[in-house]
Protein backbone atom coordinates (compact mmCIF):
# COMPACT_ATOMS: atom_id res chain seq x y z
CA UNK A 1 0.00 0.00 0.00
CA UNK A 2 1.52 3.20 -0.87
CA UNK A 3 2.18 6.08 2.34
CA UNK A 4 0.68 8.70 -0.48
CA UNK A 5 -3.39 9.80 -0.20
CA UNK A 6 -3.62 11.96 -3.29
CA UNK A 7 -1.15 11.78 -6.40
CA UNK A 8 -0.03 15.25 -5.37
CA UNK A 9 1.90 14.08 -2.44
CA UNK A 10 2.91 11.34 -4.55
CA UNK A 11 4.61 13.83 -6.96
CA UNK A 12 6.05 15.75 -3.83
CA UNK A 13 7.38 12.77 -2.50
CA UNK A 14 8.92 11.40 -5.71
CA UNK A 15 10.27 14.94 -6.82
CA UNK A 16 8.75 15.34 -10.29
CA UNK A 17 5.78 14.85 -11.96
CA UNK A 18 4.63 10.82 -12.44
CA UNK A 19 5.01 9.42 -15.12
CA UNK A 20 1.81 7.67 -17.30
CA UNK A 21 2.98 4.29 -15.84
CA UNK A 22 3.67 5.84 -12.45
CA UNK A 23 0.37 7.61 -12.38
CA UNK A 24 -1.15 4.52 -13.34
CA UNK A 25 0.52 2.32 -10.75
CA UNK A 26 -0.93 4.56 -8.09
CA UNK A 27 -4.43 4.62 -9.11
CA UNK A 28 -4.11 0.74 -9.04
CA UNK A 29 -2.22 -0.04 -6.11
CA UNK A 30 -2.39 2.91 -3.60
CA UNK A 31 -5.03 1.53 -1.44
CA UNK A 32 -4.00 -1.86 -2.02
CA UNK A 33 -1.83 -3.96 0.17
CA UNK A 34 1.65 -4.96 -0.08
CA UNK A 35 0.72 -9.11 0.46
CA UNK A 36 -2.65 -8.58 -1.96
CA UNK A 37 0.33 -7.47 -4.42
CA UNK A 38 2.36 -10.19 -4.10
CA UNK A 39 -0.34 -12.46 -4.45
CA UNK A 40 -1.10 -11.42 -7.95
CA UNK A 41 1.62 -13.77 -9.12
CA UNK A 42 -0.61 -16.52 -8.93
CA UNK A 43 -3.29 -15.71 -11.32
CA UNK A 44 -1.17 -14.02 -13.71
CA UNK A 45 1.07 -16.99 -14.28
CA UNK A 46 -2.33 -18.87 -14.22
CA UNK A 47 -3.33 -16.69 -16.83
CA UNK A 48 0.07 -16.80 -18.92
CA UNK A 49 -0.28 -20.74 -18.52
CA UNK A 50 -3.77 -21.18 -20.02
CA UNK A 51 -3.09 -18.29 -23.29
CA UNK A 52 0.53 -18.51 -24.07
CA UNK A 53 0.98 -22.35 -25.48
CA UNK A 54 -2.89 -22.48 -26.46
CA UNK A 55 -1.92 -21.20 -30.62
CA UNK A 56 0.16 -23.60 -31.12
CA UNK A 57 -1.65 -26.56 -29.69
CA UNK A 58 -4.99 -25.35 -31.32
CA UNK A 59 -2.39 -25.79 -34.55
CA UNK A 60 -1.36 -29.46 -33.38
CA UNK A 61 -5.35 -30.21 -32.62
CA UNK A 62 -6.44 -29.65 -36.55
CA UNK A 63 -6.01 -33.03 -37.84
CA UNK A 64 -5.81 -32.81 -41.30
CA UNK A 65 -3.07 -30.02 -41.32
CA UNK A 66 0.79 -30.33 -42.05
CA UNK A 67 2.77 -29.49 -39.22
CA UNK A 68 6.40 -28.67 -41.44
CA UNK A 69 7.81 -27.07 -38.57
CA UNK A 70 7.03 -29.56 -35.66
CA UNK A 71 10.16 -31.31 -34.42
CA UNK A 72 8.72 -34.74 -33.65
CA UNK A 73 6.12 -34.71 -36.64
CA UNK A 74 5.44 -38.28 -35.84
CA UNK A 75 3.90 -37.10 -32.60
CA UNK A 76 1.22 -35.41 -32.78
CA UNK A 77 -1.13 -35.28 -29.07
CA UNK A 78 -5.26 -36.12 -28.67
CA UNK A 79 -7.15 -33.45 -26.90
CA UNK A 80 -7.31 -36.07 -23.92
CA UNK A 81 -3.54 -35.82 -23.44
CA UNK A 82 -3.72 -31.57 -23.75
CA UNK A 83 -6.43 -31.67 -21.01
CA UNK A 84 -4.70 -34.29 -18.81
CA UNK A 85 -1.57 -32.09 -18.83
CA UNK A 86 -3.31 -28.85 -18.18
CA UNK A 87 -5.74 -30.32 -15.18
CA UNK A 88 -2.61 -31.53 -13.29
CA UNK A 89 -0.52 -28.94 -13.95
CA UNK A 90 -3.12 -26.06 -13.02
CA UNK A 91 -3.86 -28.47 -9.95
CA UNK A 92 -0.43 -28.23 -9.10
CA UNK A 93 -0.03 -24.51 -9.24
CA UNK A 94 -3.45 -23.81 -7.36
CA UNK A 95 -2.74 -26.54 -4.64
CA UNK A 96 1.08 -26.45 -4.01
CA UNK A 97 2.35 -22.95 -5.74
CA UNK A 98 -0.25 -21.26 -4.76
CA UNK A 99 0.25 -21.60 -0.75
CA UNK A 100 3.57 -21.50 -0.81
CA UNK A 101 3.78 -17.85 -2.46
CA UNK A 102 1.11 -16.83 0.05
CA UNK A 103 3.34 -17.72 3.02
CA UNK A 104 6.19 -16.81 1.48
CA UNK A 105 5.42 -12.98 1.90
CA UNK A 106 7.98 -12.02 5.13
CA UNK A 107 10.63 -13.43 2.77
CA UNK A 108 9.99 -10.96 -0.38
CA UNK A 109 9.79 -8.15 2.09
CA UNK A 110 13.03 -9.22 4.12
CA UNK A 111 14.86 -9.26 0.81
CA UNK A 112 13.35 -5.74 -0.31
CA UNK A 113 11.12 -6.01 -3.17
CA UNK A 114 9.24 -2.67 -3.21
CA UNK A 115 6.08 -1.62 -4.14
CA UNK A 116 6.57 2.39 -3.62
CA UNK A 117 7.33 5.31 -6.20
CA UNK A 118 9.18 5.55 -8.59
CA UNK A 119 8.73 2.68 -10.60
CA UNK A 120 12.33 1.42 -12.43
CA UNK A 121 13.25 2.40 -15.74
CA UNK A 122 13.27 0.62 -18.42
CA UNK A 123 17.25 0.27 -18.20
CA UNK A 124 16.74 -0.70 -14.66
CA UNK A 125 14.50 -3.33 -15.51
CA UNK A 126 16.43 -4.89 -17.99
CA UNK A 127 19.40 -5.28 -16.41
CA UNK A 128 17.32 -6.95 -13.52
CA UNK A 129 16.02 -9.52 -15.48
CA UNK A 130 19.53 -10.21 -17.24
CA UNK A 131 20.83 -11.14 -13.75
CA UNK A 132 18.09 -13.20 -13.05
CA UNK A 133 18.45 -15.02 -15.93
CA UNK A 134 21.71 -15.53 -15.22
CA UNK A 135 21.32 -16.87 -11.93
CA UNK A 136 18.31 -19.05 -12.53
CA UNK A 137 20.37 -20.68 -15.41
CA UNK A 138 22.93 -21.33 -13.38
CA UNK A 139 21.47 -22.98 -10.53
CA UNK A 140 18.91 -24.27 -12.23
CA UNK A 141 21.52 -26.58 -14.34
CA UNK A 142 22.80 -28.02 -11.64
CA UNK A 143 19.51 -28.80 -10.39
CA UNK A 144 18.21 -30.31 -13.24
CA UNK A 145 21.06 -32.48 -12.81
CA UNK A 146 20.61 -33.35 -9.71
CA UNK A 147 16.74 -34.40 -11.02
CA UNK A 148 18.38 -37.07 -13.22
CA UNK A 149 20.35 -38.67 -10.29
CA UNK A 150 18.55 -41.92 -10.36
CA UNK A 151 16.67 -41.71 -7.26
CA UNK A 152 15.30 -38.02 -7.71
CA UNK A 153 14.48 -39.49 -11.51
CA UNK A 154 12.15 -42.13 -10.47
CA UNK A 155 10.51 -40.41 -7.64
CA UNK A 156 9.89 -36.95 -8.90
CA UNK A 157 11.61 -35.76 -12.54
CA UNK A 158 10.05 -38.57 -14.02
CA UNK A 159 6.89 -37.03 -14.05
CA UNK A 160 7.70 -34.23 -16.42
CA UNK A 161 9.56 -36.79 -18.74
CA UNK A 162 6.23 -38.47 -19.28
CA UNK A 163 5.96 -35.59 -22.52
CA UNK A 164 9.08 -37.20 -24.50
CA UNK A 165 7.11 -35.00 -27.53
CA UNK A 166 6.93 -31.89 -25.22
CA UNK A 167 4.27 -29.29 -25.87
CA UNK A 168 3.58 -26.30 -24.79
CA UNK A 169 1.25 -27.09 -21.93
CA UNK A 170 4.12 -29.54 -20.36
CA UNK A 171 6.35 -27.14 -19.42
CA UNK A 172 5.60 -26.69 -16.11
CA UNK A 173 4.08 -30.06 -16.00
CA UNK A 174 5.73 -32.01 -13.04
CA UNK A 175 5.92 -33.52 -9.46
CA UNK A 176 4.71 -31.32 -7.03
CA UNK A 177 8.38 -31.40 -5.32
CA UNK A 178 10.04 -30.51 -8.75
CA UNK A 179 8.00 -27.40 -8.89
CA UNK A 180 8.54 -26.09 -5.46
CA UNK A 181 12.42 -26.98 -6.33
CA UNK A 182 12.78 -25.15 -9.01
CA UNK A 183 10.92 -21.77 -7.42
CA UNK A 184 14.31 -21.48 -5.27
CA UNK A 185 16.73 -20.92 -8.40
CA UNK A 186 14.00 -18.40 -10.00
CA UNK A 187 13.41 -16.76 -6.53
CA UNK A 188 17.13 -16.30 -6.28
CA UNK A 189 17.97 -13.38 -8.91
CA UNK A 190 15.40 -11.09 -7.01
CA UNK A 191 16.63 -12.15 -3.95
CA UNK A 192 20.51 -10.71 -4.46
CA UNK A 193 19.29 -7.41 -6.86
CA UNK A 194 16.09 -6.90 -5.16
CA UNK A 195 13.53 -5.25 -7.44
CA UNK A 196 10.16 -3.31 -8.21
CA UNK A 197 7.02 -5.44 -7.40
CA UNK A 198 6.03 -4.75 -10.95
CA UNK A 199 9.73 -6.21 -12.18
CA UNK A 200 9.07 -9.53 -9.98
CA UNK A 201 5.64 -10.02 -11.88
CA UNK A 202 7.69 -9.47 -15.57
CA UNK A 203 10.41 -11.74 -14.55
CA UNK A 204 8.16 -14.59 -13.72
CA UNK A 205 6.06 -14.34 -16.41
CA UNK A 206 8.62 -13.81 -19.26
CA UNK A 207 10.32 -16.94 -17.51
CA UNK A 208 7.40 -18.75 -17.68
CA UNK A 209 7.22 -17.97 -21.54
CA UNK A 210 10.27 -18.93 -21.73
CA UNK A 211 9.58 -22.34 -20.08
CA UNK A 212 6.40 -22.74 -22.35
CA UNK A 213 8.50 -21.92 -25.93
CA UNK A 214 11.24 -24.63 -25.13
CA UNK A 215 8.39 -26.92 -24.48
CA UNK A 216 6.50 -25.99 -27.61
CA UNK A 217 7.85 -28.82 -30.01
CA UNK A 218 7.97 -25.90 -32.79
CA UNK A 219 11.02 -24.74 -34.69
CA UNK A 220 9.21 -21.91 -35.95
CA UNK A 221 11.20 -19.54 -38.99
CA UNK A 222 10.19 -16.38 -37.67
CA UNK A 223 11.37 -17.20 -34.14
CA UNK A 224 13.05 -13.97 -32.74
CA UNK A 225 14.84 -15.64 -29.81
CA UNK A 226 17.26 -17.89 -32.20
CA UNK A 227 19.03 -13.69 -32.45
CA UNK A 228 19.72 -14.08 -28.67
CA UNK A 229 23.56 -15.33 -27.63
CA UNK A 230 23.59 -18.20 -26.59
CA UNK A 231 20.19 -18.99 -26.00
CA UNK A 232 19.05 -22.38 -26.49
CA UNK A 233 16.14 -22.61 -27.63
CA UNK A 234 12.83 -25.35 -28.73
CA UNK A 235 15.09 -27.42 -30.62
CA UNK A 236 17.84 -27.83 -28.14
CA UNK A 237 15.32 -28.28 -24.89
CA UNK A 238 13.15 -30.92 -27.39
CA UNK A 239 16.52 -32.99 -27.71
CA UNK A 240 16.56 -33.61 -23.78
CA UNK A 241 13.10 -34.87 -23.65
CA UNK A 242 13.17 -36.96 -27.01
CA UNK A 243 15.90 -38.92 -25.41
CA UNK A 244 14.09 -39.34 -22.51
CA UNK A 245 14.80 -39.91 -18.86
CA UNK A 246 18.57 -41.66 -19.35
CA UNK A 247 19.52 -38.45 -21.08
CA UNK A 248 22.98 -36.49 -19.70
CA UNK A 249 22.67 -33.94 -22.47
CA UNK A 250 21.09 -30.39 -22.77
CA UNK A 251 20.03 -29.76 -18.64
CA UNK A 252 20.61 -25.72 -19.22
CA UNK A 253 16.81 -24.13 -19.31
CA UNK A 254 17.40 -21.07 -21.16
CA UNK A 255 21.71 -20.62 -22.10
CA UNK A 256 23.73 -23.13 -23.05
CA UNK A 257 26.80 -22.52 -21.71
CA UNK A 258 26.58 -24.73 -18.36
CA UNK A 259 25.99 -27.52 -20.96
CA UNK A 260 29.48 -26.50 -23.05
CA UNK A 261 31.60 -25.57 -20.06
CA UNK A 262 30.61 -28.74 -18.21
CA UNK A 263 30.79 -30.82 -21.16
CA UNK A 264 26.77 -31.52 -21.20
CA UNK A 265 26.06 -31.02 -24.55
CA UNK A 266 28.07 -33.51 -25.99
CA UNK A 267 25.56 -35.93 -27.28
CA UNK A 268 23.37 -33.09 -28.75
CA UNK A 269 26.62 -32.33 -30.76
CA UNK A 270 27.82 -35.59 -31.91
CA UNK A 271 23.96 -35.63 -32.84
CA UNK A 272 23.69 -32.29 -34.42
CA UNK A 273 27.25 -33.31 -36.49
CA UNK A 274 26.02 -36.95 -37.26
CA UNK A 275 22.61 -35.29 -39.10
CA UNK A 276 24.68 -32.91 -41.03
CA UNK A 277 26.95 -35.60 -42.20
CA UNK A 278 24.31 -37.82 -43.15
CA UNK A 279 22.65 -34.86 -44.76
CA UNK A 280 25.49 -34.03 -46.96
CA UNK A 281 25.52 -37.63 -47.70
CA UNK A 282 22.21 -37.72 -49.32
CA UNK A 283 22.16 -35.10 -51.15
CA UNK A 284 20.26 -32.51 -48.85
CA UNK A 285 17.31 -34.55 -49.88
CA UNK A 286 16.75 -35.67 -46.02
CA UNK A 287 13.06 -35.68 -44.60
CA UNK A 288 11.77 -32.76 -42.42
CA UNK A 289 11.78 -35.17 -39.22
CA UNK A 290 15.06 -35.93 -39.50
CA UNK A 291 16.51 -32.73 -40.71
CA UNK A 292 15.12 -31.45 -36.99
CA UNK A 293 16.74 -33.82 -35.62
CA UNK A 294 14.41 -36.10 -34.30
CA UNK A 295 13.99 -39.05 -37.43
CA UNK A 296 17.30 -40.95 -36.22
CA UNK A 297 18.46 -42.82 -33.33
CA UNK A 298 19.10 -40.83 -29.80
CA UNK A 299 22.80 -40.15 -28.92
CA UNK A 300 22.48 -39.74 -24.90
Amino acid sequence: MLPYATAAEAEAAVGRGLTWAEAAWFRYSAAIPDYCLYCHNVPILLLVYTLAPLPLALLELRRHLPLPHKLQPGVRHPPAAFLRCYAATARVLLLAVGPVQLASFPAVRAVGIRTGLPLPSAGETAAQVAVYLLVEDYLGYWIHRLLHTPWAYHHIHRVHHEFTAPMGYAAPYAHWAEILILGFPAFAGPAIVPCHMTTFWLWFVLRHLEAIHIHSGFKLPFDPTKYIPLYGGVEYHDYHHFVGGHSQSNFSSVFTFCDYIYGTDRGYRYHKASLSKLKEMAGNHVEKGDENGFGNGKQD
